[in-house]
């Protein structure tokens, strides 16, 4: 076994939570398996891509900082996503560009000033054994492997050929308040016809009740005007639907794949990864998108 094939890191601390996270298991919804995987596919694509890696390794979801790693042997590192103070064996190092890590080194993260998930990702990605082609943790369903803990150690898989040609991405600051772009339906005509405009024109409050598998919103509620019950329908990631209590959710990567509660409107498939970066406390607000769904 070569050298490489033994590299590993450990876990010294998780954060929050730290999960292994690719992207994901399309395609199985009819099995009752959500897609999972990166909440911020963008951020992860460009952690792959700065180390040499193709976009679909996987790599650390760190929520909230707080994650100390140390590699076994050497390797390259980037991180990317919500910005925070980062060292590695207590030198400061940067955000968005390759890092070289020596073996016994430590990787420690601070606490992100904006935003909420962090990705790390190392050269020859994290090959945990993959469970439906993904080596993602659903959080709902259970697949893939347990959040890491203290002492969890991850072996590294085989470095690519290429070498990044990148040292420092350029990336846009996440935003304040995100605006999402909303596709109407597919119940929004068992809203009142204020519903919609008010979802549209209203700050919404992410609270902490609010987790992998959705967003749980405080704000203005929608009222509905058919009250009869729901047969469960499928569900996608980005819908919002709105129980009893008129306080939507937005269904996020862990989602479960049905739901029993009208959807009044989908948020764009490009806007979720600015969803994902909010944290518990900030806020969202919702616009009708002018494109097709």
């Amino acid at each position: 076994m070569s050298v490489e094939r033994r590299a590993s890191m450990t876990v010294h601390a998780p954060g929050s939570l730290a999960t292994v996270q690719d992207l994901g298991r399309p395609g199985y919804a009819a099995l009752g398996v959500t897609r999972s995987g990166a909440a911020d596919r963008p951020a992860l694509r460009l952690a792959n891509r700065l180390v040499g890696n193709a976009e679909s390794c996987a790599a650390i979801e760190a929520t909230f900082g707080g994650l100390r790693v140390e590699f076994d042997a050497p390797t390259l590192l980037a991180l990317t996503g919500a910005p925070l103070p980062a060292a590695l064996n207590g030198r400061a190092i940067g955000m968005h560009g390759p890092v070289w890590a020596e073996a016994g080194e430590e990787l420690s993260l601070g606490l992100p000033a904006l935003g909420l998930r962090t990705y790390l990702a190392v050269r020859g990605g994290i090959a945990v054994p993959p469970i439906l082609g993904s080596r993602s943790t659903d959080l709902l369903s259970g697949l893939g492997p347990a959040p890491l803990v203290e002492g969890t150690r991850l072996p590294l898989g085989p470095r690519p050929e290429d070498w990044p040609v990148v040292s420092q991405a350029p990336v846009a600051p996440l935003p304040e308040i995100p605006v999402l772009r909303l596709h109407p339906g597919p119940r929004d005509d068992w809203f009142d016809p204020e519903a919609l405009r008010l979802l549209c024109t209203s700050d919404y409050e992410v609270t902490e009740q609010s987790n992998r598998v959705g967003l749980r919103l405080a704000g203005p509620p929608l009222r509905r005007r058919v009250s009869r019950e729901l047969p469960s329908e499928g569900m996608v990631r980005g819908a919002i639907q709105v129980p009893a209590s008129g306080l939507p959710v937005l269904f996020h990567v862990d989602h479960p794949v049905t739901g029993g509660y009208p959807v009044i409107a989908v948020v764009d498939e490009d806007d979720l990864p600015a969803a994902a970066q909010v944290r518990p406390g900030g806020l969202l607000r919702f616009r009708l998108a002018t494109g097709p769904g």
